[in-house]
């Protein structure tokens, strides 16, 4: 039996057509093993998002061929992609454009053929123009990696084109799963055990544009909130636009679903949100915040910012930064800006020092730190209700762990095996909140 070892690079997207590919290997016979020597086939789903993500692409490349010299070693995904199969590294064997991943056992059957005699060998490349396809690839998961929780990839590409972004030239336009094939796939998870599932997508907001009539994600939230078994419904990150007043209310309206909102925001300042071409401004994104704390009690909001994006003088930081302390958010996940080559925002005057971009991190980490911990102890002698996940040991007490609605991660001792159940559970004190 042939062995195959996987690694994963890069979003929710690219972690479940990962399990997607490997599933379809385990189906045709292989082995799945450790990523570690000894693989007959290294599968590297690769990642482009940032610079940085393409070197550890090419590390995990070129580590897997040092593990087994003889060993076919695949790379799949953004990064190579995004090169279009140019420079190719001797240490790949074969290349899989996204759009592509559902056909890996052929293409590896293909590459055994061609490759059977002693002849030099080429690599196989299996790629297209992502930029002009308008078909969503079909692929399918029974199981994931976690036990309780199934991340649903629903949508791919991006129309959005933000300045310091290559992820539409690496996944190409909005492409949308049909409503009927996501379903299926929920309740097989839901009859394997699955209690929550998370839909999430390279631009969530933008499912069902692609599809004619007014099919969109409230439809789809709406049918997989039907689905018998499943007990919660939680959604990846969305763009501001997306929420109204009616999408609020129908939200509200569903008990499945979970008041964690990832609102993409990336600055609060309009005149550094204009340069990025982000299509909103400060206060539009604010009166959306405004409109779910209307609908949903004390909701968890999350958000991404980005500080040192050229041009950010220390007056824009100043003003991104108050935004972000007055909208309250329960996270905010900080990144430097870093140069994409092959984006506009690389090529613009004004890149700000490194230096620059490390404090200003430094300060909005701070900020984050304050606003978690007093959403947190907003809920100290409130009562939750917590998917147990799995066990563990916390101050050499054995514990049971889980998360809230609102993602917040909670350690309670209990002697029976809760597992993936649901219970209802008083925090009494911060100890019980893990981080």
């Amino acid at each position: 039996m042939k062995k195959a070892a996987f690694h994963n690079l890069g979003c929710k997207v690219n972690a479940y057509e990962t399990e997607a590919m490997q599933e379809l290997l385990e189906k045709a016979g292989y082995a799945i093993v450790p990523f570690k020597e000894g693989a007959d086939v290294y599968v590297i789903n690769t990642c482009t998002v940032t610079n940085i993500a393409d070197r550890k692409s090419r590390q995990m490349l070129r580590r897997a061929r040092k593990m087994n010299p003889n060993a076919v070693v695949v790379a799949a995904g953004c990064y190579v992609q995004a090169q279009e199969g140019k420079d190719v590294d001797p240490c790949i064997d074969i290349i899989i454009g996204n759009n592509h991943k559902k056909d890996l056992v052929r293409i590896l059957e293909e590459y055994e053929r061609e490759h059977s005699t002693e002849h030099e060998k080429e690599c196989l490349i299996e790629m297209e123009d992502i930029g002009y396809t308008r078909e969503y690839e079909s692929l399918r998961l029974t199981k994931t990696g976690e036990h309780t929780r199934a991340y649903i990839k629903v949508q791919d590409g991006c129309n959005q084109f933000c300045t310091y972004c290559i992820i539409p030239y690496a996944r190409g336009r909005v492409r949308s799963r049909t409503l009927g094939d996501v379903t299926a796939e929920v309740k097989t998870l839901a009859e394997n055990g699955y209690r929550e599932v998370v839909l999430t997508g390279i631009h969530l907001s933008s499912y069902g544009i692609d599809f004619d009539g007014e099919r969109h994600l409230i439809d789809l939230i709406r049918a997989v909130h039907e689905i018998e078994g499943i007990m919660r419904i939680r959604l990846g990150s969305l763009e501001p636009g997306i929420v109204t007043e009616k999408f609020a209310e129908e939200l509200s309206a569903m008990p499945k679903f979970c008041p964690h909102f990832h609102l993409s925001l990336q600055s609060g300042c309009d005149a550094t949100l204009k340069r990025m071409n982000r299509r909103y401004t400060s206060g539009e994104y604010y009166e959306k915040c405004v409109l779910l704390r209307k609908y949903f009690d004390n909701p968890a909001l999350t958000t991404d910012v980005i500080v040192g994006f050229p041009g950010e003088t220390d007056e824009e930081f100043q003003e991104s930064l108050a935004f972000v302390d007055k909208v309250d958010f329960y996270e905010t996940h900080i990144f430097k800006y870093s140069q994409r080559a092959g984006t506009k925002a690389a090529v613009m005057p004004d890149q700000v020092d490194e230096r620059v971009k490390a404090e200003r991190s430094t300060v909005m980490i701070g900020l984050n730190e304050r606003k978690q911990k007093a959403y947190e102890t907003s809920f100290i002698g409130k009562e939750v209700e917590v998917l147990i996940e799995e066990e563990d040991v916390i101050g050499g007490k054995p514990v049971q762990t889980g998360h809230t609605k609102e993602y917040i991660k909670i350690a309670l001792e209990n002697k029976e095996n809760l597992k993936n159940c649901i219970v209802n559970f008083q925090i009494e004190n911060d100890s019980q909140i893990i981080h």
